[in-house]
């Protein structure tokens, strides 16, 4: 076979992702420490705010327990030195305690000309703590505020005056440290949930997606189909689906194979078919001019099944394309048509099978004719074949009944046996090739053709129940649609 004549039906496999941060597994890991670190900046904005206000509520408590001590030496000031050291060790730069009746300056110093804010550590909103955290963490660090509270559970209030430097430096290392906590919970999280994932969905999907790249590259092969996983989830249940299709999509390449072998296997006998069947017509003919009753009684059947066993071997290759040859349509009278059925099955006398034809002479179906007599033809050698193949019961008659009537523009044939009716597997499969044959060795062809034909005419076949043993098959074909502007021409002559 050359270069230009091969078919190129090998798709181009799918690449590997390269990259760990390309594949799934990667991307979940990625995405799993992307939002650990994303809830825990949701929790560090109102945990800093609260770091912020208990660090001042702290520094209020430790300054009001040196404030105590002195507030309670009544009209003494403090020495200078002993103010020095006492703000020094609180970090304040003024100390004042205010009652309703009066307040008193514990000590102070270096007080500063402006005051950069005000914060009131027993009366606040979440939004004002959060905002005051912020500010201070931000541009914090050379400024001087004034905090208060209440002194311990007196009506009291404690007040100093302060810098905010080491404020500030507490709030940065409090950040510091939640964000290195935050990157080891991240990581331990993601590793945990990867490892989890990894395990319950990117494993069995990696197993799938392998089974179908093997399976791509040499679907023939049954080792090649998935085992799927026990289990009712997700993943089990599409393993199990993958699994099957394979295995139906073996049976169907199975097929398909068969079928390019028989189509090439009829080919060649087809060839040489038609050349013993032209030999054949040659000798019908002369058969046709011997003077001999018995001869010229046979010899327009055989002439007939002669010519259209010819014209069979020019469509013989017709079920292996896409759809059979559009029919030739007219009308056509049904009941020489189905006596040429009868006398090509040439069924054995002695077998006691009967063959009736219930169909009136005038009925026409506007159908091809060859089509039509290769549809009759097929369900009534299935019938002949069921009735041969079966002994009677009870006495019951071995008889194929073919009937036909019209309702308006629709013509129904129904072919009848009284055999043993169709088998459950040739019900399921009926009109699918290879796999609906009602008989041992049977190829199913007969009803998928006949069914096809039907189709290509517009009407239906089915295999309709009744009450009685046997089989009957329904054929319903409507007639052509006449144009408008004919119909009325056709009327007024």
């Amino acid at each position: 076979m050359s270069e230009e004549a091969q078919p190129t039906t090998v798709s181009e496999a799918p690449r590997a992702a390269a990259g760990i941060f390309r594949g799934l597994s990667g991307k979940l890991l990625l995405l799993t420490i992307v939002f650990v670190m994303l809830a825990e900046v949701l929790i560090f904005v109102p945990s800093v705010a609260n770091m912020r206000i208990r660090w001042l509520q702290d520094r209020l408590n430790t300054v009001a327990a040196a404030a105590v001590v002195v507030d309670g030496l009544q009209n003494v000031e403090l020495p200078r030195n002993v103010q020095d050291d006492t703000l020094m060790a609180t970090g304040t730069k003024a100390i004042v305690i205010r009652r309703k009746d009066a307040s008193r300056m514990i000590a102070a110093a270096d007080m500063p000309a402006e005051i950069d804010g005000e914060y009131d550590t027993a009366n606040f909103t979440a939004f004002a703590a959060i905002r005051d955290a912020f500010d201070t963490l931000l541009f914090g660090g050379n400024r001087v505020v004034r905090v208060y509270g209440p002194l311990g559970e007196s009506d009291a209030v404690i007040e100093l005056v302060m810098a905010d430097a080491s404020l500030h430096k507490a709030m940065l290392v409090y950040s510091r440290n939640v964000f290195f906590l935050s990157i080891i919970i991240s990581l331990i999280t993601a590793t945990l949930i990867f490892l989890a994932i990894n395990r319950m969905l990117i494993v069995p999907i990696r197993r799938m997606t392998t089974s179908m790249q093997e399976f791509s590259n040499d679907p023939s092969n049954p080792a090649r189909v998935l085992v799927p996983p026990e289990g009712r989830d997700e993943l089990a249940v599409a393993g199990q689906h993958l699994a099957s299709m394979q295995r139906e999509l073996q049976r169907t390449l199975k097929q398909q194979k068969s079928l390019a072998e028989l189509g090439l296997a009829v080919s060649k006998i087809n060839h040489d078919m038609r050349n013993i069947l032209s030999s054949a017509q040659l000798i019908s003919d002369r058969l046709a001019a011997v003077d001999d009753p018995v001869v010229k009684r046979f010899a327009p059947t055989l002439l007939r099944a002669i010519d259209r066993a010819v014209g069979y071997t020019r469509e013989v290759l017709s079920y292996g394309r896409t759809t059979e040859a559009e029919p030739h349509r007219r009308f056509v009278a049904l009941k020489p048509l189905v006596s040429d059925v009868a006398e090509l099955l040439s069924i054995d006398p002695q077998s006691g099978i009967e063959f009736q034809i219930q169909v009136q002479d005038d009925l026409e179906v506007d159908a091809d004719s060859e089509q039509l007599f290769r549809v009759v033809h097929n369900i009534c050698r299935n019938a002949v074949q069921a009735l041969t193949n079966h002994e009677a019961e009870d006495g019951r008659p071995r008889m194929v009944s073919v009937s036909a009537m019209r309702m308006g523009s629709v013509v129904t044939i129904s072919v009848d046996d009284t055999g043993p009716g169709m088998p459950p597997k040739a019900r399921e499969n009926l009109f699918a090739a290879f796999r609906g044959s009602a008989r041992s060795g049977g190829t199913g062809l007969g009803l998928a053709i006949a069914r096809e034909l039907v189709l290509a005419h517009g009407g239906t076949i089915a295999l309709v129940e009744k009450p009685t043993p046997g089989t009957l098959f329904r054929i319903e074909l409507p007639d052509r649609p006449v144009p408008l502007d004919a119909f009325r021409s056709k009327a007024r002559h």
